[in-house]
């Protein structure tokens, strides 16, 4: 686990949780690998999601070492339902799937010297994990990473995302790390992998001010934050809304 030597501020994640996949002599990231959309058998952490056949987000989380064990950073409101989701998969595989409540997700907006960088966009901050302690309890550095998150243009999460509703490559995922094209087999590449392959990405995830916002096409509104998520079609979006990081990749191609 990823630990900073020193920090001050408050900064864990109340609304994350922890799935704990261990294996009874299975190789879980073997098993883990053939689901999600990132390459599970590299460098860790990784964003990924698991996608419907049709390549729809499902679930979108992190994934963390630990050991011969792997975890799962996810939504907290909607760990069960991963939990039993990865369970349908597991077969007759001897893999124990279940929400470790021992084990608690950390964040900060900057680096930090033990972290790990988000592996979605440095400017995101870098995450760590930590045995749950009591002096962590009635903390949260919840509103702060929503926030920060925001500002940099970046979405996640049910609310935003959707269930089985906006396909992967327009949750910008591919910008954002969030698939890997030379893996092999997960579910929803078929459809995911075309898409990419024919750059037919017409519609987006996009985090823009409140007043410039569509209700037809909004996902969620956060007015305290005076910014809402609008799943838009590209060509009906003024440049200027799209944030930095994703701009360059919408430029039109000679």
């Amino acid at each position: 686990m990823n630990q900073p030597t020193s920090r001050h501020d408050v900064t864990r994640l109340a609304d994350r949780a922890i799935i704990r996949l261990t294996g009874d002599g299975e190789n879980v990231t073997e098993f883990l690998q053939g689901l999600v959309t990132s390459d599970a058998t590299g460098p860790l952490p990784v964003w990924t999601a698991l996608l419907s056949p049709q390549g729809k987000v499902l679930f979108d989380f992190f994934i963390w070492p630990s050991g011969e064990d792997l975890l799962i950073d996810c939504e907290r409101e909607f760990a069960d339902d991963l939990v039993k989701k990865l369970s349908l998969y597991r077969l007759r595989r001897k893999i124990a799937i279940a929400v470790d409540p021992k084990v608690e997700v950390h964040w900060i907006s900057h680096r930090g010297d033990g972290g790990a960088d988000d592996p979605r966009l440095a400017a995101l901050g870098q995450r760590w994990l930590l045995p749950a302690s009591d002096e962590h309890q009635g903390q949260s550095a919840d509103g702060a990473y929503l926030a920060h998150r925001l500002s940099l243009g970046v979405t996640e999460g049910r609310a935003e995302l959707g269930h089985d509703q906006t396909l992967w490559l327009e949750c910008n995922a591919a910008e954002l790390h969030g698939v890997n094209f030379r893996k092999g087999c997960y579910v929803g590449q078929e459809n995911t992998a075309r898409m990419n392959w024919r750059q037919k990405v017409n519609r987006r995830l996009l985090v823009v001010p409140l007043d410039r916002s569509d209700e037809g096409r909004r996902r969620i509104a956060y007015e305290d934050l005076d910014v809402a998520v609008d799943h838009v079609r590209i060509a009906d979006v003024d440049s200027d809304l799209w944030p930095g990081w994703l701009a360059l990749d919408l430029q039109p191609k000679d």
